[in-house]
């Protein structure tokens, strides 16, 4: 087996191939011959020594992707060799042979390939459990969602267009607050401006705002009409900005913490999701971003390319 590994945190200059043992599935896993796994800016906090990560040195990044079924654990039950299999949250998916527990595998489409599977599972399926989950959203409700041209942001301001949601989409320049406009989004500004132009687009403000970046927390409970919720499902930003409790009583304001693995808790629960995800794919509601791709030996280029920030899409690995 290969892998994209690291020895110790730092740039992506600590990245580098590394070979090892061929891997044997457990009882209740598939061995999964790796096409396509998505690079995600988890990944690069893992390697920057920001965030937890799994397993021992060398460290292997990558929680999503796609492949095929090599091998089958002796208690597995309805998936063979040869079958097609996506993952979003599987750990050491940045090499070419991955072990996925049979809960954590969701079956594709047909008409799906497997390097768009890598390209769209972990985002959309974000993307689905703000829409669904978190709180009730009806059509007619003028939404914020900040970092809207990211990964989770253009795919979430399709689902609520498709919802029947008017969006005001806040992205780092003029590009990508124009491509926002061009996926459904009524309005678009950038983080110096949105919270008064926000204001000027809805008076009185938002119902809600979808916030990715954390340290925007002041400017998106300022931007709320009374009675509006901010959803804080990530901190991009750095650490969340200060502010006095006491005036969440004033406006009837609430913040209300988001994460996916809240909601993804069986096999069956990823696999209704994901189809949720597919449908809205195939009726052309949601778009694919698009997909740049590097060889799994040049992920160190890759792990750059997506650090600049300046990059809009998506980047797959491939083995």
């Amino acid at each position: 087996m290969q892998a994209l590994v690291f020895e110790n945190t730092g740039t992506a200059d600590v990245l580098h191939m590394h070979e090892s043992a061929d891997l044997v599935p457990a009882a209740d896993e598939l061995l999964v011959a790796v096409t396509a796994a998505g690079l995600n800016f988890a990944d690069i906090y893992r390697r920057q020594g920001r965030y937890p990560l799994a397993g021992h040195s060398p460290y292997i990044a990558g929680y999503e992707g796609a492949g095929r079924v090599i091998a089958v654990g002796e208690n597995v039950k309805g998936w063979k060799a040869g079958d097609r299999v996506g993952f979003a949250d599987v750990p050491l998916a940045h090499a070419s042979h991955i072990r996925v527990p049979v809960e954590h595998a969701i079956r594709l489409p047909e008409w799906l390939s497997e390097s768009d599977a890598a390209a769209v599972l972990l985002q959309g399926l974000t993307a689905d459990y703000l829409v669904h989950d978190v709180l009730p959203l009806r059509a007619g409700m003028h939404v914020a969602v900040l970092a809207a041209a990211g990964g989770v942001g253009r795919l979430l301001l399709q689902m609520l267009k498709h919802q029947g949601i008017r969006t005001f989409a806040v992205a780092s320049n003029q590009d990508k607050q124009a491509a926002c406009l061009e996926l459904g989004a009524e309005a678009a500004a950038g983080y110096e401006t949105w919270a008064t132009e926000v204001r000027e687009w809805q008076n009185g403000g938002c119902d809600v705002v979808f916030d990715s970046v954390g340290t925007t927390l002041t400017e998106s409970l300022d931007s709320l009409k009374d009675g509006g919720r901010v959803v804080l499902f990530g901190m991009s930003g750095g650490a969340l900005s200060a502010f006095d409790p006491s005036r969440l009583q004033l406006n009837s304001h609430g913040i209300l913490g988001a994460d996916l693995w809240t909601y993804l808790v069986s096999g069956e629960e990823r696999q209704r999701r994901a189809d949720r995800l597919f449908a809205l794919i195939k009726e052309g509601k949601v778009t694919l971003p698009p997909v740049t791709q590097f060889a799994l030996s040049a992920g160190a280029d890759a792990h750059r390319l997506l650090e600049t920030r300046s990059f809009s899409g998506k980047i797959i690995l491939v083995p």
